[in-house]
């Protein structure tokens, strides 16, 4: 007995204008690259979710004004989208089981990311990377704290992910994060020697300077 044939893809439409809000297209118009899409989202306050945690969509998020780095995400994988990006998640797995994602993109043949985080050292990335672990590596690094450090990273393209609606949604979007939890991930090792060094600089940056963000990491030059 034959095997039936997979069905085929059918071709990804792209959101028409008419999707979109005046506001949300004129974002769109003006937001077109992936550096300008880093510092919009620099615009934003960062999301603590001191009312209770939210996971946002695109139009939800952008009428807040407030992103965590996942509903980042999503405002940077709906406008440069619009723009030839595809909608491509880096989901960065850390030992205390709290991810950080970014929007991956690829220019010229380089990877780069678009990202928000408290952290400064944890945002975007230039498309400097040949690889995607290349640019997984540099996070590496900022990454570490008293509980945090990178285990393992995931590239997820929204378009196929899942079903719900990130873009548009007025309800929270908790299938994504669930649906990334679930990707396998790929293992990334990092030498424990490198990990309990930079801890050691990090603890003495901090006690030194509570309230400041460590500035002392070599790969600055490579932030968006």
């Amino acid at each position: 007995m034959s095997r039936p044939k997979p069905k085929p893809k059918l071709p990804y439409a792209l959101p028409p204008r008419e999707a979109f809000t005046r506001k949300e297209w004129d974002v769109i118009q003006k937001v077109r690259t992936p550096r300008q899409a880093q510092k919009f989202i620099r615009t934003f306050t960062y999301n603590r979710e001191r009312q209770g945690e939210t996971l946002r969509s695109f139009r939800g998020t952008l009428r807040r004004k407030t992103a965590h780095c996942l509903e980042a995400a999503f405002v940077a994988a709906a406008i440069l989208e619009q723009h030839g990006f595809p909608p491509l998640l880096l989901d960065l797995e850390s030992k205390d089981k709290l991810d950080h994602v970014v929007f991956a993109f690829r220019q010229g043949g380089r990877w780069g990311a678009v990202g928000q985080s408290r952290d400064f050292s944890l945002q975007g990335r230039k498309p400097r990377y040949r690889t995607l672990r290349h640019l997984v590596m540099s996070y590496v690094d900022p990454f570490v704290n008293e509980e945090a450090r990178i285990t393992g990273y995931a590239l997820a393209d929204l378009r196929e992910l899942v079903s719900t609606d990130w873009r548009f949604s007025l309800k929270n979007v908790w299938s994504v994060e669930q649906a990334l939890i679930r990707l396998p991930h790929r293992k990334l090792k990092s030498s424990d020697q490198r990990y309990e060094k930079i801890l050691r600089r990090y603890r003495a940056f901090k006690e030194m300077y509570p309230d400041r963000q460590p500035t002392f990491y070599s790969n600055r030059h490579q932030w968006m």
